[in-house]
């Protein structure tokens, strides 16, 4: 099976090269020299990869996951934020997915109804 880092790089590399400017936003967490936590990045839930369609200027969520990974409480929590305002996202399970999703101008592609109640 491909691990999904390697199905995210090849969807960049699809994007970048299908008239879209994607963005892979990095998160993590770290420790302070006084021993404090903190996070980096974006809240739970935001998608893999986001960006923006050049011939529309239409903005776009992508969720990356292997062809048997499910999505988290908090993805789901997002993709119905996306659903309720008609914005293109959905989960890519492969470059041919990540396309799809872009050339449809899809909303929710591969969410099922089952997460979704």
């Amino acid at each position: 099976m491909t691990p999904e880092h390697k199905i995210q790089s090849d969807i960049l590399v699809a994007l970048s090269a299908h008239q879209c400017t994607p963005f892979r936003i990095n998160v993590g967490k770290g420790k302070t020299a006084d021993g404090r936590y903190f996070s980096t990045g974006v809240k739970p839930g935001y998608p893999d990869i986001s960006g923006f369609i050049w011939k529309t200027g239409k903005a776009f969520f992508i969720e990356v996951k292997t062809p048997t990974g499910r999505p988290r409480k908090e993805q789901v929590q997002f993709h119905k934020m996306l659903t309720n305002h008609h914005i293109i996202h959905g989960i890519a399970r492969s470059t041919d997915d990540a396309l799809k999703i872009i050339d449809e101008e899809l909303v929710g592609y591969g969410f099922k109804d089952e997460v979704m109640s």
